[in-house]
């Protein structure tokens, strides 16, 4: 495997623990996210994974119910998106994205894999789990996150409905980084 597939291998695996350890009346627990509750959050990633697949003609495969199994929806996911990781051929294929052209395995990296640490973050809040970021994940997003476009925070810019990252929540310029990080991506650290 290589570094992005690797780097995808651990982020899904951080993801999967913090689903697996959702408790069954946790799921509507509102989460950061305005609108959504923890099962949106699932969601939303999985939705993302499907988006990876889309310029391949190809769509997610069948999987459980996000309603009777997150996690299996969830790993349903996650191995349709590690079949284009594991394809040397479909990994290096360019592709139109909203930021340029990128191979498939940028794109995911990019987009399905980085979204799986903050959305991880706002699961983990959601339902009163650790919701440490690994500081190498925070420390690698920061330098990215800081050049953030303005027009990634208007609703709609990338399609009806999308939203990219919320307003920017001031913090503390003395704070952890990881509270800096988060208040960058639009969620207030301290909520």
């Amino acid at each position: 495997m290589n570094a992005i597939a690797d780097r995808y291998r651990v982020r899904a695996d951080a993801f999967e623990r913090k689903i697996a350890a959702v408790e069954a009346g946790q799921w509507e627990n509102k989460s950061p996210c305005e609108e959504w509750n923890a099962r949106d959050v699932v969601e939303h990633i999985i939705d993302m994974h499907g988006a990876m697949l889309r310029p391949f003609g190809r769509a997610l495969g069948p999987a459980p119910s996000l309603l009777d199994d997150p996690l299996g929806a969830f790993r349903a996911a996650r191995a349709d998106v590690e079949a284009i990781l594991g394809d040397p051929v479909l990994a290096a294929t360019e592709q139109e994205t909203p930021s340029g052209k990128l191979t498939a395995e940028q794109h995911i990296d990019q987009v399905a894999s980085a979204d799986m640490i903050i959305h991880g973050w706002d699961l983990a809040k959601a339902t009163g789990q650790d919701d440490t970021i690994d500081p190498e994940e925070v420390a690698r997003m920061w330098p990215e996150a800081q050049a953030i476009p303005e027009q990634m925070r208007i609703p709609g810019a990338f399609g009806p409905g999308i939203v990219v990252f919320g307003p920017e929540v001031k913090v503390p310029e003395d704070a952890p980084l990881q509270d800096r990080l988060l208040g960058l991506m639009g969620r207030n650290p301290n909520a």
